[in-house]
């Protein structure tokens, strides 16, 4: 499974190895959400594409004996308060406990917003909501958070004392069979900057009505910028509850596109 998704790494970053693109601005710096599962409550550069790719594989969850997932998120922010995304998953490969029943899906599709409600003002942090609803609905299996309609997220980011943190409280409606149900979500992600490298560590919960359960992890991944518009990342995930997906591993970049889309007023 650590082959698989090298490989399909590798390929993402191959597309982007050519010559470098002539502006005449400066590139702004990428602000990536990936891979932590808390998202921060600032938003990317006004007018500039950014493109969060990777792959993830997951095994030992109540859903699938192993899983390995192609993701993509694609961001612009329009306003300086407004953000705009959508969010796919192209290629999801699985199986059962014994290795049978492989399946090839294509992920369910997400689109969304998010609005800053508050700028970060000294110990005062930056807070925003964000709104995601469900275009597709996928019937590959799925990780801790499980199949949502729709959701809600209050964002609270800001930096103390040379840590950065972000943390998210989630709110989602789950549907199965007919049946909805409300999913409680709370995520708390503290990062350090170690020279050019980033080391992140998280903790996260989610509710699970449909199992009457919790899921709980721990997360740990390492950035490094390459370019103020590129970084890669990698990391691992720790499931700690019955429920959980036991081991998540993942690999990926952020990209912001170098040109911007409208020109400045």
């Amino acid at each position: 499974m650590r082959n698989k998704l090298i490989g399909c790494w590798g390929l993402f970053v191959f597309a982007l190895a050519g010559p470098a693109q002539t502006v005449t601005d400066p590139v702004p710096e990428a602000n990536p959400a990936r891979p932590t599962v808390s998202t921060p409550a600032t938003l990317t550069p006004m007018g500039y594409l950014q493109f969060e790719t990777g792959s993830l594989g997951a095994t030992t969850s109540p859903e699938f004996g192993t899983r390995i997932g192609v993701n993509q998120v694609t961001k612009l922010t329009v306003f300086p308060r407004l953000e705009l995304f959508i969010q796919t998953e192209p290629y999801v490969h699985s199986s059962n406990g014994k290795g049978g029943d492989k399946q090839i899906h294509p992920g369910e599709v997400f689109v969304g917003a998010q609005v800053i409600l508050m700028p970060a003002d000294g110990a005062r942090p930056t807070v925003a909501v964000s709104y995601v609803r469900r275009l597709y609905e996928s019937p590959a299996p799925e990780l801790d958070l499980g199949t949502f309609r729709q959701s809600g997220t209050l964002l609270v980011s800001n930096n103390v004392r040379g840590f950065h943190y972000d943390a998210n409280f989630v709110v989602t409606e789950e549907t199965q069979n007919g049946v909805r149900r409300a999913q409680l979500a709370q995520t708390l992600s503290i990062s350090h900057s170690l020279k050019r490298f980033t080391i992140s560590g998280e903790i996260w919960h989610f509710t699970q009505p449909y199992f009457n359960s919790n899921a709980v992890g721990n997360l740990w991944a390492l950035s490094y910028p390459l370019r103020r518009n590129l970084a890669i990342d990698g990391g691992f995930d720790r499931g700690f509850t019955k429920t959980s997906t036991h081991w998540e591993e993942f690999i990926g970049f952020t990209y912001l596109l170098p040109h911007r889309l409208w020109l400045k007023k």
